[in-house]
């Protein structure tokens, strides 16, 4: 490794150090930051500690412990004062879904914090992308999914470039999965013909010209448009803009565009959770009036 990289690695992002948790389950990649607890003495050697972890486990569908592969990642042992690892979890539910890091920890002080940087980890750092918004976003998912890789690696202007992207081009189904709601809501018919006349429309901004008062309430996020909040967002040049604010508004593209999917499917799922109500409760009534007319022919002389 060059003397270059070994700097890099010296450097710090924080002056308090932080636990070897909240390390390995909130600091993205490509970051270096002190850490305590992370070392543990036994007889004057020093070993890497495995503390408990709360990750999503896309297998279980939701957060669960992970703990350590023992099977695959042993004790690691500090022989030298700076170290390259594995450290491979797995969840303590299914015991099939894995979590690994790949770490490199400056030993500088055995029994206080160490330095530690992390290169990478499998699956990606961050929250779970919903199934339902990458079903929303169809054959353009991967540009979603390359935009959430940037994001998440402090990347600002390829995540908002990749996002931007996105919405341009899932602009008409976008609007499309939100005439379908609307239908669903029974909302009026000059919504319904705005909304499809905006799904028409080649031009995004004139796109949002024409729904600007016309989403059902159910859609609004926080009482806003969302087709109005993505416009604010992508409307944003990048020349002008530093990588952190291009981060900030990729950020924002990426939350409401999760919202829009929820709330999209809140409303399905409630219109085919009343119906099949409905569909019981006439069954039902069906059975009650023909076991009826049965105890009634019965009791004819």
């Amino acid at each position: 490794m060059s003397g270059n990289e070994n700097n890099q690695l010296n450097t710090t992002e924080a002056v308090d150090a932080i636990s070897f948790k909240q390390f390995l389950e909130t600091t993205p990649p490509a970051h270096s930051l002190m850490v305590r607890d992370a070392i543990r003495m036994d007889k004057g050697d020093a070993y890497l500690r495995s503390p408990i972890l709360e990750l999503h486990c896309p297998e279980c569908g939701g957060e669960r412990m992970f703990r350590v592969n023992r099977s695959r990642d042993q004790e690691v042992y500090f022989k030298e004062s700076y170290a390259e690892l594995f450290h491979e979890y797995v969840c303590s539910n299914c015991r099939r879904q894995p979590k690994k890091y790949s770490l490199v920890i400056r030993n500088n002080e055995v029994a206080g914090s160490v330095s530690i940087y992390k290169f990478g980890e499998f699956p990606p750092f961050g929250p779970p992308t919903p199934t339902r918004l990458l079903d929303l976003l169809g054959e353009h998912r991967d540009l979603f999914l390359k935009g959430r890789r940037c994001e998440f690696q402090g990347l600002g202007v390829g995540a908002f470039s990749y996002y931007r992207r996105v919405v341009e081009y899932q602009k008409s189904s976008l609007i499309g999965e939100i005439v379908k709601a609307a239908k669903r809501l029974n909302v009026a018919d000059s919504v319904i013909n705005a909304l499809q006349a905006a799904k028409e429309e080649t031009q995004f901004s004139k796109s949002v010209e024409l729904v600007k008062d016309a989403i059902p309430q159910a859609l609004l996020i926080q009482g806003h448009n969302p087709l109005v909040l993505l416009h604010s967002a992508l409307s944003e040049g990048l020349h002008d803009r530093s990588d952190e604010h291009c981060l900030e508004f990729a950020q924002e593209i990426r939350v409401v565009l999760v919202d829009l999917a929820e709330r999209i499917s809140q409303v399905m799922k409630d219109h085919a959770e009343l119906k099949a109500s409905i569909s019981r409760l006439l069954n039902r009534k069906i059975g009650i009036d023909q076991n009826e007319g049965k105890r009634n022919k019965g009791l004819e002389p």
